[in-house]
């Protein structure tokens, strides 16, 4: 009773209440609250007391402490390359040279391509001017890993720091033995430019660099005297190759003669002098060529810019050049010039097809339909074509354009005299089909059944399944059932095969599966086929059987048993 008494004058906790629920008017987020946090770092620990060291002998214990802390550190991870590079900056920071170096030897036979690794060792050399250690350092990582341009940078910028100009330029040569990226060509050019030099006249780089700082802070006669010192650098071997970056010193001749200093007359001997210089009989540059005749024309001056391209066209034909004539005069809109520019080219080259394509499109357009076609029989009557089914399909679409349906089948059938390619017969029968005419269906129909009897002694089988599964699409679409069940008839079976592969030396290279197609007369004519195709419909027969079957409240299992003895009896039994 006392306990229930006491209990019942125990006081219970009052809950505070809110007497004001209305929002403050500052608001404290989470990011101020961590960013107080932040700035009071009331977590944070005191830093440990710096230890100092007063006489020599501790200054020894700290020493042999610390190696020996490095040395475990390194008998631990012996591969860690970050372990040895803080031994040896340590030590280089106590001014203990000879020991950081004995740290670095010490890793680099551990890991001799580790890149940061030479740098660092190589860096504190300098740091230290060491130059002879620094260039030995230097000499054997570009020797061990010379793809590595990071140490070929390095150590050009450090002899030319310490002004051993002939020394810069040697390791330059040496690492240009090693024909590295473009940014390296230019940085040597660069250097060679700093100092005055172009040792190498050859070195076209080198003088469109030097051209082009010249160019941009010098008078037009400097520029002038520069580039006639480039363009008298003649290749001394009379190959193509060899002249390729040399042309453009000319080119960019007379762009700056015409467009900086505004001088056409100088503009155009520096093209008939380059235009002397290049022999003709060996090679040419049409680019060269096509440029003066446009700057003729820019300069009104339509008589010298045919008479130079026609030059060209006499001296040394090509293709860019012929184009880039007719192409000319297309836009001045002289088209019997055109023609008689096409004339030439196809004499120059008569199994281009696309010049064919080309002179027989311009008649058209001029309304020359006649003229166009026997273009066209002139070109598929060559002995020679580079691409003759784009040609044939140009002149058939000709004619379609023209409506000439009758010159179309003409044009389908003297071309299956030639190829009996499964495409020209789909193309053939598409074209039929898409003629507005009562009878384009059965057309259609008779053309797929005269190419599927063409195709039965076809040795590619995809090219004639294609066909029937083209021929199939279309009676899907068009045809009767009856139609349909004849086409799918045709269709052959997809089988898996195995054959053997035989290695370069003859030798057995194991098996191969691949996939062969059997048409129904192929079946028809290879009684294993037959025996195949009974056995695969037992195999479905076996299938479709094998499930249990409740026969008097007892699940019985139905297997099938076959007699290979018995051919072609095939009886399923239950067990």
């Amino acid at each position: 009773i006392m306990a229930s008494t006491a209990a019942g004058k125990q006081r219970i906790p009052k809950v505070a209440k809110v007497k004001n629920k209305a929002p403050a008017e500052v608001q404290i987020t989470a990011e101020q609250l961590l960013r107080e946090a932040k700035e009071r770092e009331l977590e944070l620990l005191p830093p440990p007391p710096k230890q100092k060291i007063t006489d020599a002998e501790e200054l020894n214990d700290y020493k042999l402490k610390k190696r020996k802390g490095f040395e475990d550190n390194i008998r631990k991870n012996r591969t860690v390359i970050s372990n040895w590079i803080k031994y040896a900056q340590w030590e280089e920071s106590l001014k203990e040279v000879q020991r950081a170096r004995s740290i670095y030897e010490r890793a680099l036979d551990v890991d001799h391509r580790n890149i940061t690794l030479w740098l660092k060792y190589a860096e504190m050399e300098m740091k230290n001017r060491q130059v002879n250690h620094a260039r030995n350092i230097w000499d054997r990582a570009i020797t061990i890993l010379p793809r590595v341009n990071q140490f070929w940078y390095k150590y050009t910028y450090m002899e030319e720091m310490l002004g051993n100009i002939a020394g810069c330029r040697q390791v330059f040569e040496r690492w240009m033995e090693w024909e590295p990226e473009e940014q390296a060509w230019h940085s040597y050019i660069n250097f060679e430019l700093r100092y005055k030099e172009v040792d190498n006249p050859h070195n076209y780089d080198a003088w469109f660099d030097y051209l082009r700082l010249v160019e941009s802070d010098t008078d037009a006669d400097t520029v002038r005297e520069v580039y006639e010192r480039a363009i008298a650098n003649i290749p001394p071997i009379q190959e193509k190759r060899h002249w390729r970056r040399y042309i453009y010193l000319w080119i960019n001749y007379a762009l700056y003669e015409e467009l900086e200093v505004k001088d056409p007359e100088r503009t155009r001997q520096v093209y008939q002098a380059c235009l002397e210089l290049i022999p003709h009989k060996k090679f040419t540059f049409a680019k060269i060529w096509l440029l003066y005749g446009q700057f003729e024309i820019r300069q009104k001056n339509l008589q010298n810019a045919r008479r130079g391209l026609g030059t060209a066209i006499g001296k040394c034909p090509k293709n860019k050049l012929f184009k880039g004539y007719i192409e000319l005069e297309l836009q001045l809109r002289e088209f019997d010039r055109c023609r008689k520019l096409y004339e030439k080219y196809l004499e120059f080259s008569p199994e281009n097809c696309t010049t064919w394509i080309k002179f027989a499109e311009l008649e058209a357009i001029l309304g020359d339909t006649d003229r166009a076609r026997a273009i066209f029989e002139l070109a598929i009557g060559q002995p020679r074509l580079d691409m003759p089914e784009v040609l044939w399909k140009s002149y058939i679409d000709f004619e379609i354009e023209q409506e000439e349906y009758d010159n179309t089948r003409g044009l389908y059938k003297r071309l299956l005299q030639r190829t009996q390619h499964v495409k020209v017969w789909i193309s053939y029968g598409q074209f039929e089909l898409s003629i507005d005419s009562d009878d384009r269906i059965q057309r259609c129909r008779q053309i797929y059944e005269e190419a599927n009897k063409s195709m039965q002694s076809c040795e590619e089988k995809e090219e004639r399944l294609m066909l029937l599964e083209s021929w199939r699409d279309f009676e899907d679409e068009f045809g009767s059932f009856a139609n349909k069940e004849r086409v799918r008839k045709l269709l052959p079976e997809k089988v898996k095969k195995r054959r053997k592969i035989t290695a370069e030396d003859g030798s057995d290279a194991g098996w191969e599966e691949y996939y062969d197609y059997i048409f129904p007369e192929d079946a028809a004519n290879q009684p294993n086929l037959k025996l195949l195709a009974m056995a695969k419909m037992w195999k479905k027969q076996q299938q479709d059987e094998d499930e249990e079957e409740i026969i008097g409240g007892k699940n019985i299992t139905a297997e099938t048993v076959y007699d290979p003895t018995i051919s072609c009896n095939y009886s399923p039994k239950v067990l």
